[in-house]
């Protein structure tokens, strides 16, 4: 079986698994369940195959679930330094599932070992990776049945799905099927759910473009942020586009919503990125940004929420706040997009690249003309003059879950070679998939190319001095500099008119001869 076949398989079951299991809990909400589950279930064989490994060296019978907890307590202190966490051979997935069926007290043993777990890390470096790591699955919630009982029941059925799930050798692929499983199911309950659930995803393939553009001419970073990261999409893809071990340092983001925030920090352990090697903050990025003394990223990737309201100038502290005061503006309370675009230029290294999905309005909104112009023009002129804004692409419609408008992305450096911005009309680049448009792999690669090649290409892209962008009172959208294809057949107006007398013609002829019927029958009827 091939592997795309093996993907294939394994997204049938996992989505067979979500339909049968669900019940009266919502698909967004069971999700968690779903995805709690399978983390258990890694973190679990990913602790197991680490400590045998080290223990076949000089014992091939060695198997750590196999072991007392008084024995296996002798290695808490040295694998948690390594792992960030330690479970107890009895309260590893396998055990706990293997009992679930004759245990009468389930949720209060999975809600033990869940704590056990974040727990084992408290008082280490990685504690703050662990804590509430299992908040969102709660074993004694209402929504998995009305009674103990019926709550056992789904979490037996539950415990038994996900360990029949056919993962894979460890050793072999395994972690890449955890993560891909992981993925899937983002993908397919954001479709499902519709903006609630859209909200936090970006499909993988504009995760992918976003990851490539950032990484031009680059085989390593030094680490990657992401300032409103959802559930850590966007960030992981450098895994695949560069490979892990080329984000030296690892993956940054910051996320407002907690449970989002809590699938992020998963997300990396299921995608085997060790407590040291990310830094996930919980919080508002725009008032409370968590990562003010590190250094300066090599790559941004984002897609902030559109059109939010935040605090603007009602706050009089953020107009002086280093992320903002540049421009001179702040973004209006109603609209914070450039705001965030602003955050990410602060937070970008001198020769770093960033790329952000945006909502479009924010590259045609106000007008420069007029008193004092309007804040996001301000912002536009400032990005503008300073040569920071490096692309624009103008995306499809329909590519997002929730929300059919096209969206576009902002790429920006620092350190440019020229003083030019190119804009790219990538806006018919799609197939149509379900319901839903999606970026297929020659669409991705030819944006790609032509961001690389950076050069005019008839209805596609131009390149334009920023002097012209700034004589068009800094609109940067697309389509004011980037000709539309005429599609519209072509007609020949001599030949149409001769055409039309032609038929004005032929019409004569028919209404005289009806007249002369006519004529006739009335002499008949006389």
């Amino acid at each position: 079986m091939s592997r795309e076949q093996e993907r294939a398989e394994l997204h049938k079951t996992i989505w067979q698994i979500a339909n049968d299991l669900r019940g009266s809990v919502d698909g967004w909400d069971f999700k968690q369940y779903v995805l709690g589950m399978l983390f258990y279930r890694f973190i679990s064989e990913n602790l197991t195959n680490y400590i045998n490994e080290e223990e076949w060296r000089t014992d091939k019978s060695f198997n750590y679930a196999e072991l007392s907890d008084k024995k296996a307590e002798f290695g808490r202190a040295d694998t948690v330094k390594e792992k960030g966490f330690y479970i107890l051979p009895s309260e590893l997935f396998e055990n706990v599932s293997h009992n679930a069926a004759n245990d009468p007290n389930l949720n209060e043993t999975l809600s033990r070992v869940f704590k056990n777990i974040e727990n084992s890390a408290k008082g280490e470096p990685s504690e703050n990776d662990l804590k509430g790591l299992f908040d969102d699955l709660d074993v004694n919630s209402n929504k998995l049945g009305n009674t103990v009982e019926n709550r056992n029941k789904l979490l037996v059925k539950l415990l038994n799905a996900i360990g029949d799930l056919k993962l894979g050798d460890y050793k072999d692929n395994t972690i890449d099927t955890f993560g891909d499983a992981y993925e899937y199911l983002m993908a397919m309950y954001a479709s499902s759910a519709g903006k609630s659930g859209g909200e936090y995803y970006t499909p993988q393939e504009i995760s992918e473009l976003l990851a490539e553009i950032t990484t031009v001419g680059k085989r390593q970073v030094n680490k990657v942020y992401d300032p409103a990261c959802g559930s850590g999409s966007l960030l992981l893809k450098f895994a695949k586009v560069l490979g892990k071990e080329n984000v030296r340092q690892g993956f940054y983001g910051q996320e407002i919503n907690l449970t989002t925030y809590n699938l992020a920090r998963i997300n990396m352990f299921l995608h085997d990125i060790n407590y040291e090697k990310f830094n996930i903050a919980h919080g508002d990025t725009l008032l409370e940004p968590k990562h003010w003394d590190d250094e300066p990223f090599d790559a941004i990737v984002s897609n902030p929420p559109y059109a939010t309201h935040w605090d603007g100038d009602d706050n009089s502290l953020l107009i002086n706040d280093p992320r903002f005061s540049p421009a001179g503006v702040l973004a209006p309370k109603s609209d914070a997009d450039l705001a965030f675009t602003m955050h990410i230029l602060a937070w970008l290294s001198t020769s770093g690249t960033a790329a952000i999905v945006e909502f479009p309005g924010v590259l045609y909104r106000g007008s420069f003309k007029g008193k004092g112009g309007k804040a996001e023009v301000k912002i536009r002129k400032y990005l503008i003059d300073n040569n920071y804004i490096d692309t624009i692409i103008q995306l499809p419609p329909n590519l997002f879950f929730g929300t059919k408008i096209a969206t576009c992305i902002i790429v920006l450096k620092k350190s440019k070679t020229d003083n030019k911005t190119l804009f790219i009309d990538a806006s018919k680049e799609f197939v149509h998939v379900g319901n839903k448009n999606k970026l297929s792999k020659q669409n991705r690669l030819k944006i790609l190319d032509a961001f690389i090649k950076r050069e005019d290409t008839e209805y596609f892209t131009r390149l334009v001095d920023n002097s012209a962008i700034g004589e068009n009172d800094y609109n940067i959208a697309v389509s004011s500099y980037v000709e539309q294809e005429d599609t519209r057949e072509v007609i020949d107006i001599t030949q149409l008119n001769a055409k039309i007398a032609e038929i004005v013609k032929r019409e004569n002829e028919l209404r005289k001869a009806i007249d002369k019927i006519v004529a006739d029958l009335e002499r008949v009827i006389v």
